[in-house]
């Protein structure tokens, strides 16, 4: 059965017009234009045909939600994450976990801890993040996240940035035993001096280092 997106418009003509050669020839250089349209109804859907919509409609998506930790040079499937949840954000704007989820979104892992939790000053805050930070441009855009996202009278104390490194120890040790025999010049019965032993072995012990650098 033929749809919207693969019929002629020269199937659908009534029987009087198609005997006319030229309303056959106008339906037939309309249909591929029509199949064009066809194709693209789909997109109008907006977000829920968020990962096919090119970069830069995403891009005007971002403005038309105003995602206000959106940059333009961040990649598209981190785009395409920030306007998809641009809503929900928005109603919980100014929390911690708004504050974890959009920077989560660029900075894999990221962690808020409010001030109470740690014995800090009131009404501030710290950020851990497991990202990678390769320049300073990203420390300053891991800052500009949060403060588009934090309440106002919330204040960053730091950010940590941990690093995970696995670490092999590994131990050993020897146990010897041993007897002593005193000989003195009387008669004696010779024992047995045959009783030195000998015990080794190696403990193999693994850890998980975590290393945590603190930028103010």
């Amino acid at each position: 059965m033929a749809d919207i997106y693969s019929i002629s418009l020269v199937d659908i003509l009534p029987e009087s017009l198609k005997s006319d050669p030229d309303v056959v020839a106008l339906a037939q250089a309309i249909t591929p234009e029509i199949h064009e349209v066809s194709k693209a109804i789909p997109l109008i859907v907006l977000l829920a045909t968020l990962d096919q919509q090119p970069e830069e409609v995403v891009d005007l998506l971002a403005w038309q939600f105003h995602v206000d930790f959106y940059e333009p040079d961040l990649p598209l499937e981190k785009k395409r994450a920030l306007v998809r949840e641009a809503f929900p954000w928005h109603r919980r704007k100014g929390t911690p976990w708004t504050v974890e989820q959009v920077v989560s979104i660029v900075f894999p892992g990221a962690k808020v801890a409010e001030w109470f939790e740690y014995g800090g000053e009131p009404y501030h805050f710290r950020v851990e993040t497991e990202g990678t930070l390769a320049a300073d441009a990203d420390l300053d855009r891991l800052v500009r996240l949060i403060n588009a996202t934090k309440r106002r009278s919330a204040w960053l104390e730091n950010v940590t940035i941990k690093r995970t490194i696995n670490a092999g120890l590994n131990f050993g040790g020897v146990f010897a035993e041993y007897r002593k025999t005193e000989i003195y010049p009387v008669a004696f019965q010779m024992p047995n001096v045959n009783a030195t032993h000998s015990y080794g072995g190696v403990i193999s012990y693994t850890a998980k280092t975590t290393i945590n650098t603190e930028v103010n």
